[in-house]
């Protein structure tokens, strides 16, 4: 397994969400609150900000941005870039009483579009199920179910607890008790997910890569592949040990395979790389330099914000790897 130096794999990690939960006030732990109960609604929000700011003058929103900065606090208010997505794709249920699976997409889908010129892993992940006849549901009131990070992260006790039980209960009804495995599209959100208490209900989520690896790949047919392929491994993928399983579909879909050198966490951690976009400029620098000086066909990961902070760092388009799979086992 490949060494993380990231804070948030030591323990001050948690000695940071302590702090920061102590010094919440009231209204703060009630908005959180709040939003955990209407997520969706939260996640269109996002989506149509990045919408507005995409289809506007570059400078209007970035001025603006500073400005609010400047009267708030770092802390509150993101720093739109003109080199962030638009908006991404809502999240709708696909109810199916004979799935094989139950399916998570995460709203990373929606409050992002997938790079330039791919479909996202919310439809690649479908349509690599649809090729291996295997048959997923995505649960009602999907669109409100996210993995508790926002919360924890920022140390919002209450609110994570309230994503928790609508995540439970959903799963407990979407599964027939745990009779169904759980699949999330982003590395992530499969970790988050692993911190709401699911075991102790028989529920555990797997992640998209380890779930293709064991059971999608076998049966699809790469038709086409790539010369090269730089990859950007996660800080979630790695303590989620799937190392062995991106490495495996990466050589599906690429004669060389490359993790340049100087590859460390990207810093974005969620939205720290737009609250400070300067601790992903630092983090990235010198993964870059090797991005750069090599000549790769594509490059992937396998967390939509991990891409964009790899994006952002070397001008080069970072898909999801199972968009580059969809691509290559494309009929």
């Amino acid at each position: 397994m490949r060494h993380t130096p990231a804070p948030v794999g030591i323990n001050t990690g948690d000695l940071t969400k302590r702090l920061r939960a102590e010094r919440h006030g009231r209204a703060a732990r009630q908005g959180w609150k709040s939003a955990a109960r209407h997520w969706d609604g939260v996640t269109r929000a996002m989506n149509l900000a990045l919408d507005t700011a995409a289809a506007t003058p570059p400078a209007l929103p970035e001025a603006a941005g500073r400005a609010a900065r400047a009267l708030t606090a770092d802390e509150a208010v993101p720093q739109w870039s003109r080199d962030l997505p638009r908006g991404g794709m809502r999240r709708r249920p696909l109810p199916n009483a004979d799935a094989d699976v139950v399916y998570l997409p995460s709203c990373l889908n929606t409050m992002f579009a997938p790079a330039d010129g791919g479909p996202g892993v919310m439809i690649a992940f479908a349509r690599l199920a649809g090729r291996a006849g295997v048959r997923l549901h995505v649960p009602e009131g999907i669109g409100g179910l996210c993995c508790g990070t926002p919360w924890s992260s920022k140390g919002y006790a209450d609110g994570h607890e309230v994503m928790a039980g609508r995540v439970r209960d959903t799963l407990l009804e979407a599964t027939d008790g745990g009779r169904i495995p759980v699949v999330s599209d982003a590395a992530s959100c499969t970790e988050g997910f692993s911190h709401l208490g699911l075991e102790v209900m028989g529920l555990e989520v797997t992640d998209a890569v380890a779930y293709t690896a064991a059971h999608l790949l076998p049966r699809l047919a790469v038709k086409r592949r790539l010369p090269t392929l730089a990859l950007h491994p996660t800080c979630s993928s790695t303590r989620l040990g799937l190392d062995a399983a991106i490495d495996l579909i990466a050589r599906a879909v690429a004669d060389e395979v490359t993790v340049p050198q100087g590859w460390q966490c990207c810093a974005f951690a969620g939205d720290r790389g737009l609250l400070h976009p300067e601790l992903t400029a630092s983090a990235t620098r010198a993964e870059a330099a090797g991005v750069l000086a090599g000549d790769f066909a594509a490059h992937a990961s396998v967390n939509r914000t991990c891409e964009l902070g790899m994006t952002r760092a070397t001008g080069k388009p970072y898909h999801h790897l199972l968009e580059l799979l969809d691509r290559a086992t494309t009929p």
